[in-house]
């Protein structure tokens, strides 16, 4: 595995600094479902519908009501991450293989920041271990898989994506990172969204594994 250039580690967050074994999406999918319900006033069914079509279409659920429906994404962000973090457990070697690394590390997530915190203090992940959050509302609420999220994190913290690395559970999230020169790296099968589909990760992943520890101890240990 050549990351010998490597300067700066992206990690993405939800399923991928937690396993999805924890369920934690299941939550926040349940609550988008009822938000949908009583701010569009549809159906169960209907609201779960549009919940998928608009992660197909848009990249995020959120994406697409916005779009179509112009939603408060402060009031939606709020409601959905408004679950039970005790179902995640810490990970001290997690947290320590991630400050092993030579370099920059941080995270872009299409979850807000304050979410991601959330998650990061319930893994025992230190504040001090991500240099930054980079949420959806750090990217204008453009999210990934678009360009223009990723155009707008490697903006602010000033990235040369030549000199970066990529980790994400969705393999629609890797075309852009590595179109732009990262090295991508699937964590887990590749099983995401909605409705779990199952996506074949493609030429544009560089990487994949089923256990991100392990990968990153022998990245520093080669």
């Amino acid at each position: 595995m050549d990351f010998s250039n490597v300067q700066v580690w992206i990690f993405d967050l939800d399923n991928t600094l937690y396993p999805p074994e924890a369920q934690l999406f299941a939550q926040i999918e349940t609550r988008m479902t009822a938000y949908m319900m009583r701010s569009l006033g549809v159906a169960q069914d209907h609201a779960n519908r549009l919940r998928v079509d608009y992660w197909r279409l848009h990249g995020t659920t959120l994406a697409g009501l916005m779009a179509d429906h112009a939603i408060d994404p402060t009031a939606y962000l709020a409601d959905v991450h408004d679950i039970d973090f005790s179902v995640l457990t810490p990970d001290p070697d997690l947290a320590d293989a991630i400050a092993a690394l030579p370099g920059r590390r941080i995270i872009h997530t299409n979850g807000d920041a304050a979410y991601a915190r959330r998650v990061l203090a319930a893994r025992a992940l230190p504040d001090d271990l991500f240099e930054a959050v980079y949420g959806i509302e750090e990217t204008g609420f453009h999210p990934k898989p678009g360009a223009e999220a990723f155009h707008r994190v490697l903006t602010a913290a000033r990235i040369d994506p030549g000199r970066a690395a990529f980790f994400e559970d969705d393999p629609r999230n890797l075309v852009v990172p590595h179109d732009l020169g990262m090295r991508t790296v699937l964590v887990g099968p590749g099983r995401h969204g909605p409705d779990a589909l199952l996506a074949a990760p493609g030429p544009h992943v560089h990487h994949q594994t089923f256990d991100l520890t392990g990968f990153l101890r022998d990245l520093t240990r080669s």
